[in-house]
């Protein structure tokens, strides 16, 4: 059964070390592995992505089968029940009217007479979105990667998607349908990667790459880091549960299992004040992983990587929250909105017994890409800000460099830079 524990136990400290560090470094021979990969990519394009695809997906690709296309879009979409693509639209359409609301404008400061600022925001001409293809289907990240781009106004989005024996499920290639993808690939792991960071004949060479992935896929994406941007590194999915001894203990079960079933390394943490609701909780997590599907994953995710911790008072929860920075973290207590102002670091926070962290998952609006393993102690969701750049824009007339002319030259002089400073004052002579 899923594990209880005080702060105070002998065990408590290695416990939680082995918890934060599952996802921390790749298991041997994984980078070696990737890195010869994009070597073979680097070296040989598409001939070499078309043989690791028939290699580690079973299926055989050409220049000319290897882009989805427009007929088995239409197909896919419809085999869709009319309910499951009408809730798609129904989540696009909720995700991007939450990204909208993000957007910033190009913008001029006049607070100077005889100097100009500003900031030129611009979309990024072209964005490669990776969509999982393995354990579980995903047509959710594809809307999550997809439509905050387009809502960016980012000029074409690439989307690549394994297709283990050619098979996809037709809800990913119509929520790319539906999000306005404008090609997609079928290849997945560290080839398609590194397809997308240096371009092949067939497949073009994007500026970012977003979206999640297994081991291979990550650290693909570390690698390629610096020729493309990417989003961040994902790691294994977490949730941290803050309780007070109000709500239903098979509610919170049920949330803790909804990250649990992910894959074997998530983890379901639950923090409570209260004694007797852990222990229900704990009861309650026994008797719905024998209803679950997916029962083998999670009951691996909550043996090893799962555990209920009683503590003493809500601070003492929430400076425990503050330490893991967990990628979802739930407020499952009575007044979530005054918990609020002491949480500093977290992913996304879901307010109250009646917000699921899968109601985030789907179509509330904000970003489920979300960063994990405590790395939300300086990185955010992804965003529209991930899909644009910004230049800074400087205008000095002439009465201005007259002006500051002689502090800059000065700076220059601090610095040894001769040739920065008669750059200005070469002009203030004149």
């Amino acid at each position: 059964m899923m594990r209880i524990l005080n702060f105070s136990d002998d065990d408590f400290a290695p416990t939680f070390a082995i918890i934060e560090a599952r996802g921390a470094t790749a298991p041997t021979g994984v980078e070696e592995t990737v890195k010869a990969i994009i070597a073979d990519v680097r070296q040989r394009g598409d001939a070499a992505v078309f043989e690791l695809t028939t290699r580690f997906d079973r299926l055989t690709v050409t220049a000319a089968t290897v882009e989805v296309t427009a007929a088995e879009i239409e197909h896919a979409c419809a085999r869709l029940e009319p309910q499951a693509y009408a809730d798609l639209e129904l989540a696009a359409a909720r995700i991007g009217a939450y990204h909208r609301k993000q957007k910033q404008e190009t913008w001029l400061s006049t607070d100077e007479e005889d100097v100009l600022v500003g900031q030129l925001v611009r979309p990024l001409d072209r964005v490669g979105i990776y969509v999982p293809g393995g354990k579980a289907t995903y047509p959710s990240s594809v809307l999550m990667n997809a439509v905050p781009a387009k809502v960016a106004g980012v000029g074409e989005v690439i989307m690549v998607v394994p297709m283990p024996d050619g098979k996809v499920d037709p809800h990913v290639l119509a929520a790319a349908r539906i999000a306005g993808v404008d090609r997609i690939f079928k290849i997945g792991g560290a080839q398609a990667i590194a397809a997308l960071a240096y371009g092949t004949a067939t497949i073009p060479r994007v500026d970012k790459i977003t979206g999640p992935g297994n081991i291979y896929v990550a650290t693909a994406k570390q690698l390629v880091f610096g020729q493309v941007d990417i989003d961040m590194i994902a790691g294994p999915s977490e949730i941290l549960v803050i309780n007070d001894g109000s709500g239903n203990p098979a509610h919170i079960a049920a949330d803790l299992l909804s990250q649990a079933e992910h894959d074997e390394l998530a983890s379901s943490i639950l923090i409570t004040t209260d004694t007797a609701l852990a222990s229900a909780v704990q009861q309650e997590v026994d008797v719905q992983l024998r209803e679950l599907s997916r029962e083998a994953i999670a009951r691996q995710s909550i043996d090893n990587y799962g555990a209920i911790i009683i503590a003493r008072d809500l601070a003492e929860a929430v400076d425990f929250s503050n330490r893991l920075a967990p990628e979802h973290l739930e407020l499952a207590v009575a007044d979530p909105f005054g918990l609020l102002p002491r949480i500093r670091h977290a992913g996304a926070i879901f307010m109250g017994h009646y917000t699921p962290e899968a109601a985030g998952d789907y179509l509330a609006g904000p970003n489920h890409t979300l960063p994990t393993g405590g790395t939300a102690r300086f990185f955010s969701p992804l965003s529209l800000d991930d899909f644009v750049k910004k230049s800074s824009i400087v205008s000095f007339s002439q009465a201005g460099l007259q002006r500051l002319g002689e502090s800059i030259v000065r700076i220059a002089a601090l610095e040894g830079l001769e040739a920065h400073g008669k750059s200005v004052s070469i002009r203030l002579k004149q």
